[in-house]
Order: structure tokens, then C-alpha cells, then sequence
């Protein structure tokens, strides 16, 4: 049984200018994800990817289809039932120090959703530290407050708390898009090894192909809000079956100048073609 299943989601957002009908940005896109699992979202700018990705956590609302977590509908869910399935679902997003608040320190940043939740002071230092040394940071970062960190490391703040409340499925919203290449290999190896000590299972988010083939078990290409091609990560990110999926495979830069033209004709010659 799937953990996650988007069946036929649809989401219209209201039109510019008086009068003006909804613009669709997804078309009836169905997907799942099972335990433990890591489905790669991936497509451009405007193609709905992190549309999916709001809709689960509740930040968007569907006009259409539905979304099943654990088998039950949670597409239009009170506020109350959604703050309770936080302990289920929860988000990392690109940016780690704007969904961090600058005047918290980190201890203070992991131990609240515990908090909230019942955690008694102690527990919650508890689980504090055991966060902190899961996602590498040193112990002494509880006393310090986000600013004094690297974006890596602010970006395994946000990881840690995202693995507060010890969640079944984490939505991933471009989470290293904004990083270096070097901090971007290491947080993705960190999520890697969280999923295989803890089981949970991941919505990835991103752009890139080469960051959801390192990551991911399946991999869901979408343009301009409609699936166009899923399957295992290895074939979708090294020899995909559908143009746009391999436009988006030959748009990735790579060392080597000549294969780089090559490829860069190749792409030329795929959009002519389409």
C-alpha cells in the first residue's frame, strides 16, 4: 500500500484582471509514494512541481482530484486535523535561513515543535541532541543562533527539525538548489543516510536531474502541469523515453567541452524536432 497517493489532483489559481477565469497549473496529475521510498519531482520553472508539493502540506488548495495519506483523504481537511498530521508530513524548503527565525537559537528552533506536541523540557533536550548529532552538527549549536552557521549547515538545522517529530514522509522543496556543489553532494548523502536509519520516505523537489538521480528510487518528470514520463530513477535520468525529459537530461552542463557541444547540438536538434 502506497503511504502517499495523488490521484487526478488539479489545481487552478485565480486569473489576473477583473473578470479573468482560473488558470489550471495542473491537469489531473496522479502519483504515489511508499514507505520509505524517494520520488523525485522534477521539471522547470512553472511546470506545478512544488504545486505538488504545497498541496500535500495543505499550503494549496486542490479544484480537483484528490490526495490519500495512509489511505485517507487529506485534501480538504480541517486546520486542526492538519496540524495534528504535521507529525506525519513535514517540509524542508530551499531557502534554510528564511524558514528559520533569526531571533531563536537552534535549540530553541528543534526543541519547539516538541513542545507543542507534549514533550516535556527534558524529552525535548533529549531529542534536541540526538537531532543535532543524526544531521552532524556539533553539540554546542543549541547555545548559537542561525546567522553563525553556513548554508549547509543551516540547511541540516532545517532537516533536523523537519525530523523533530519523527515524520513518515518529508516534502522536499528544492532543498539544495541553493547551495555549492560540494555542500550540495554532502546533503544529499545526509538525507540518503537519514532515510536508511529512520525509514521515511521523501517527496523530492527539484529542477535538476543529476540531484534526483543521486537521490531518488523513482523519478516523476512533469511539464506544464502534466506527468510526462515516470519509472526508476536510473532510466528516467540516463536514457528517458520522453523529448522533454531528454531536453531536460542534455540542458545539464557537463566538464568536458566537446561532449558539452555535442550535447548541446543534440538538444537543439530535440526541440527543432518537437
Amino acid at each position: 500500500m502506497s503511504l502517499l497517493e495523488i490521484d487526478e489532483l488539479r489545481v487552478a489559481f485565480p486569473g489576473r484582471g477583473w473578470r479573468a477565469k482560473p488558470v489550471e497549473v495542473l491537469h489531473g496529475v496522479s502519483l504515489d509514494v511508499a514507505p520509505g521510498e524517494t520520488l523525485g519531482l522534477v521539471g522547470e520553472s512553472g511546470s506545478g512541481k512544488t504545486t505538488i508539493g504545497r498541496a500535500v502540506l495543505g499550503l494549496v488548495k486542490p479544484s480537483g482530484g484528490d490526495i490519500r495519506f495512509d489511505g485517507t483523504s487529506i485534501a480538504g481537511i480541517s486546520p486542526r486535523d492538519r496540524r495534528r498530521l504535521s507529525r506525519d508530513i513535514q517540509v524542508v524548503f530551499q531557502d534554510p535561513y528564511t524558514s528559520l527565525n533569526p531571533s531563536m537559537t537552534i535549540g530553541d528552533i528543534l526543541a519547539e515543535p516538541l513542545v507543542i506536541q507534549g514533550a516535556t523540557a527534558k524529552d525535548a533536550r533529549s531529542r534536541v541532541k540526538t537531532l543535532l548529532d543524526q544531521v552532524g552538527l556539533p553539540s554546542d549549536a543549541v547555545e548559537r543562533l542561525p546567522r553563525e552557521f553556513s548554508g549547509g549547515q543551516r540547511q541540516r538545522v532545517a532537516i533536523a527539525r523537519a525530523l523533530a517529530p519523527q515524520p513518515r514522509l518529508i516534502v522536499c522543496d528544492e532543498p539544495v538548489s541553493a547551495l555549492d556543489l560540494s555542500t550540495q553532494a554532502r546533503v544529499l548523502d545526509l538525507f540518503v543516510e537519514i532515510q536508511r536509519a529512520t525509514g521515511v520516505a521523501y517527496l523530492f523537489v527539484s529542477h535538476d536531474l543529476s540531484v534526483v538521480r543521486h537521490i531518488s528510487h523513482r523519478v516523476a518528470v512533469l511539464y506544464r502541469g502534466d506527468l510526462v514520463e515516470t519509472g526508476p530513477a536510473e532510466h528516467v535520468t540516463s536514457t528517458p523515453d520522453h523529448p522533454y525529459t531528454q531536453k531536460l537530461l542534455l540542458a545539464a552542463p557537463v566538464a568536458d567541452p566537446a561532449r558539452q557541444r555535442e550535447r548541446r547540438l543534440e538538444r537543439r536538434r530535440i526541440m527543432e524536432a518537437s
